[in-house]
Order: structure tokens, then C-alpha cells, then sequence
């Protein structure tokens, strides 16, 4: 038997999408038009968050390579044969499917897609050298040029249809913050309340989003210690009186990302736990009236830092003051040039989605210990801002009885 070396699948009806089909044009239509001013002749996109924002199919890599190959008058996807008719389904664009039988039929795919490139954008941020050697050999006669910061470019302004999605993960995410602060009690482990506000925001994903797939949520939720590092995993840790807490709920909806963060405390805050408590506040309120079109990303950064500085925690804050929101998640995916941080000088402007969330933490063998942390998300328009985010912050909610 003849085994092929990739074919088409079409298997079953085009399901729903997360976004109208305009939308996708849309976007295809804006990154032609940059394909077209740098003269480049197809777009090779590899990584999970571009291949979702022009397609609509988040796949999931486990070890093999996937792609979207668009041209001028075209959008495809490349898959994996384990994934069968997936891909194709939920794509608004074509498929291609290639087979494990044979080294390399990933790349003779693409190839097959693309005989008479020349000039070619990849995502240089995202390609492993391994990959693209594999590319200049099995396309010897194409030019391969980095096309990575153009398309965080395109995703950096968000669409009406996009920014619709954003607000409801918000309201998701307020869902699971709700869950989370009723599950709180002395001696209950972080896993367990981990668990309640992760089931709430999965139930109502489902219950806003019946037709898409439900995957990648999660809740970090840490105590005492555990509070120090913003990426800190859930534990199996027994919350006791006396402690910090840090409440972090991030729903994902078709790839888009989108969080709530909070510091509670176990208890009766001391003096010291207070005072920093009340600092990061400050700075994260602040903060919040900062973002405004035609703001910097490193002069908000500038300001807060003087705040900081000013309340005597400067040399305690960990990074970034927040950054853009969109198709990624902690796994793939991230819009570097919009981070408030030193070394970005974006200007924001209306469209863009960014978080407020300043941080600060303090030894364990230090009064107030503990990491401190707040996050709000906002939606930058003409006039301003929009804060999305509708869980309280502060310790009038957040100082739980014991």
C-alpha cells in the first residue's frame, strides 16, 4: 500500500468559530497588506497564537509542528493526521494533513503549498534553528524573513468583535474570583479552592460559549509562602490564620486570555502586612488612571516606579507593571511590545487591552511577608479608559474571618 504523504481531510461541517468570518477576513486582509508593502510572497506562521488569530484552530502541538500558510489569495492550515478532521472544522480556512510515515512530510507539505515562493515570513520568535534549516532544505530556492513583530503589530488593536470576547472572559474570570474568595477557610488546602474557582469559570464558559471548546483554564491560588512569585503553582499547602493570600483566576475562551488577581488575607492583617498591602494598592490605583491613549508603556512604568520609590517599596517590586491581552496564554503566545516596562516605548492607543497589576514582595523572614498583588484590565478607547475587571479589590472584601 501506497501511504501518502499528506492529503486533504475534510471531515464532517464548519463548526462555529469564536469570531464572524469578516473578522478573520479582516485580519487576512491587514496582513496582506504588509506582505504586499515588504514584498513578501507567502506567510509560514508556526505558532499557536497566529495560527489561532488568522484561522480560528488552536491545535495542540504534543511534540509535532502545525502551521497556517497564507498567500495572497489563500489560508491554510497544516496538521497532523492524529488530529483528522479537527483542524478543518474549526478553521474558516482550508487544510492540509500530514502524515507521520515519513520524516519530514511536514515540510513537503508546506512546500507542496508554496512551489514558486521566493520570499517568505516566518516567526523567527518562534522557529527552533532545527526547523528552520529543515525549511531551507526542503525550500532551497525560497528567502525566509522575520515577519514576527508585524503580526504582534496587528494583533496589538483589538476588534470591536475581539474586545466583546475580552469583556465576557473578564466577567468569567470575576466568576471564578467569587468562587474562590467563598471556598477560603482556615485548614481547606489551596488545591481545593483552586478547584472551585476553576469549576465555576468552566461552568460558565459553557454556559456563555455553548459551541466552543472548553480547555486551558485554570486558577493559581497561593498562601503564605507560596505568595511570593506571581507564577507560583497551586499546592496542596493548608491554609492557617495569619496568612497572605494571593487569588489569581485566568479563563481561557478560544485562546483568549484573560485574568483577575487579588491579595486577601487570612485573618486580621498586622501592622507591617498593612502597610504594603496599602502601598501596592496606591501604586495599582495610580496605575489605573494612567492608561490613556497616547501614554507610554515606559513612562507609566516611569511614574509608578517613582511612587514605589516615594512609599519606600521600589526596591521590592518583582516586574512589569502589566501588559496586552489577546489570543495567548502562559503557554504560548505573548504581544512583548506591550508591556509596561522600562524598555517599551509604545504609545497606547484606542483598541489596545492592558492590565494594571504592580507587585511587591517581602522576604519571609521580614515583617509583612508575602508577595502582594492586584489586576485589573482595561480597555484603552479614544476618550480614555474602560476597566473590564468587576471583582472588589482592598480590605474592606479582602480580609477573610476566621
Amino acid at each position: 500500500m501506497q501511504r501518502p504523504q499528506f492529503y486533504r481531510f475534510h471531515n464532517g461541517s464548519k463548526a462555529a468559530l469564536p469570531f464572524s468570518h469578516a473578522e478573520y477576513s479582516r485580519r487576512l486582509t491587514a496582513i496582506r497588506a504588509r506582505m504586499t508593502a515588504k514584498d513578501i510572497d507567502a506567510l509560514v506562521l508556526t505558532s499557536m497564537h497566529n495560527v489561532a488569530y488568522y484561522t480560528g484552530f488552536l491545535y495542540c502541538a504534543f511534540g509535532r509542528p502545525y502551521a497556517a500558510v497564507i498567500t495572497p489569495d489563500d489560508a491554510i492550515t497544516v496538521s497532523a493526521a492524529i488530529d483528522a478532521g479537527q483542524p478543518w472544522r474549526r478553521s474558516v480556512a482550508d487544510n492540509v494533513t500530514y502524515t507521520d510515515w515519513q520524516r519530514g512530510n511536514y515540510y513537503r507539505a508546506i512546500a507542496d503549498l508554496l512551489p514558486n515562493a521566493k520570499r517568505i515570513g516566518i516567526e523567527d520568535d518562534h522557529v527552533t534553528l532545527q526547523h528552520r534549516q529543515a525549511f531551507a532544505d526542503f525550500m532551497p530556492n525560497a528567502n525566509w524573513l522575520d515577519i514576527s513583530a508585524d503580526t504582534m503589530a496587528e494583533r496589538m488593536i483589538k476588534s470591536d468583535e475581539e474586545i466583546a470576547l475580552i469583556k465576557a472572559g473578564a466577567a468569567v474570570a470575576d466568576v471564578g474570583g467569587h468562587a474562590i474568595h467563598a471556598a477560603i477557610g482556615e485548614g481547606v488546602r489551596e488545591i481545593d479552592v483552586a478547584m472551585a474557582g476553576r469549576d465555576a469559570m468552566e461552568a460558565e464558559i459553557a454556559n456563555r460559549f455553548p459551541d466552543s471548546e472548553l480547555r486551558d483554564t485554570w486558577v493559581w491560588f497561593q498562601s503564605g509562602i507560596n505568595t511570593d512569585g506571581a507564577h507560583n503553582p497551586v499546592t496542596c499547602r493548608k491554609l492557617t490564620a495569619g496568612d497572605l493570600l494571593s487569588l489569581n483566576t485566568f479563563p481561557m475562551i478560544s485562546g483568549y486570555y484573560t485574568a483577575l488577581e487579588r491579595t486577601l488575607f487570612l485573618g486580621e492583617p498586622d501592622a507591617a502586612t498593612h502597610k504594603a498591602w496599602q502601598a501596592n494598592l496606591s501604586v495599582h490605583e495610580h496605575g489605573l488612571s494612567l492608561i490613556k491613549p497616547g501614554a507610554t508603556c515606559q513612562g507609566i512604568t516611569a511614574e509608578l516606579n517613582t511612587l514605589f520609590d516615594e512609599l519606600g517599596y521600589l526596591d521590592r517590586r518583582t516586574f512589569g507593571y502589566g501588559h496586552s491581552f489577546g489570543v495567548l496564554s502562559h503557554y504560548y503566545g505573548r504581544e512583548a511590545g506591550l508591556e509596561l516596562r522600562e524598555d517599551i516605548d509604545t504609545v497606547l492607543e484606542a483598541g489596545m487591552v492592558v492590565s494594571m497589576e504592580p507587585m511587591i514582595t517581602i522576604g519571609d523572614d521580614e515583617p509583612g511577608r508575602g508577595g502582594y498583588r492586584e489586576h485589573d484590565i482595561l480597555v484603552v478607547t479614544a476618550e480614555g479608559a474602560v476597566n473590564i475587571t468587576g471583582f472588589p479589590y482592598g480590605m474592606e472584601h479582602n480580609i477573610i474571618a476566621v
